[in-house]
């Protein structure tokens, strides 16, 4: 049954993003600063190891390419293959390694990245808690989360036509114990018309299944 719904979950992501990827980037031409300010506050180092989860069109690898130097890594992921042809089209896949994965199974060895970047990503997870984890899995202790969005919670909101809800994942009072119970720790948390940015690190010790 988890399985079923684990797949109907990823069509339905592949399916919304897929129709939409070919003009993505013309519909948001103007997010480029926003994506390279949030990486900015992401506290990577030349050298480090970093995956940009989510990366749908990869506006965010060539900041994080950036920020990491050629001696970095810099990896993206996404379930949907239209999002990725985008990317590569664009010559996005110059700035770090494009792979069709799933971030409930990453196909990452435990402990090997220094930071994960997730631009739009919380909303679209099938099961944030255990999604959060195993991006958690991947990162060493002390490595870094930010969850992004270019526009804040009411904005988007507004942009979508509709209202925030209490049970808003992104909202503060939600966000920290899912991430707290997920192998992290919140230290930052920006909600502004102009950009949404919750940077968190990550523990010491995963929690217990």
């Amino acid at each position: 049954m988890a399985a079923d719904r684990a797949e109907h979950d990823h069509t339905r992501v592949q399916e919304f993003f897929g129709v939409r990827a070919a003009d993505w980037d013309s519909r948001f031409p103007d997010d480029g600063p926003a994506y390279a300010a949030a990486v900015g506050e992401t506290g990577l180092r030349p050298g480090d190891a970093v995956l940009d989860a989510g990366c749908g069109t990869g506006r965010a690898l060539e900041p994080l390419r950036a920020a990491v130097g050629p001696t970095g890594t810099v990896i993206g992921i996404d379930l949907t293959p239209e999002m990725l042809h985008r990317a590569r089209l664009a010559g996005r896949d110059r700035n770090g390694r494009l792979l069709l994965a799933d971030v409930s199974r990453l196909p990452l060895s435990d402990r090997s990245l220094d930071a994960v970047f997730g631009a739009g990503l919380i909303s679209h997870l099938p099961d944030p808690a255990e999604n959060l984890r195993e991006l958690a899995r991947v990162v060493r202790p002390g490595g870094r989360l930010a969850l992004f969005h270019p526009v804040g919670r009411a904005a988007l909101a507004a942009r979508q036509g509709r209202r925030i809800t209490d049970d808003d994942l992104r909202a503060e009072p939600n966000l920290r114990p899912l991430l707290d119970g997920s192998g992290w720790r919140l230290t930052s948390y920006v909600d502004e018309d102009d950009r949404f940015l919750a940077l968190a690190v990550r523990q010491e010790t995963l929690p217990a299944d």
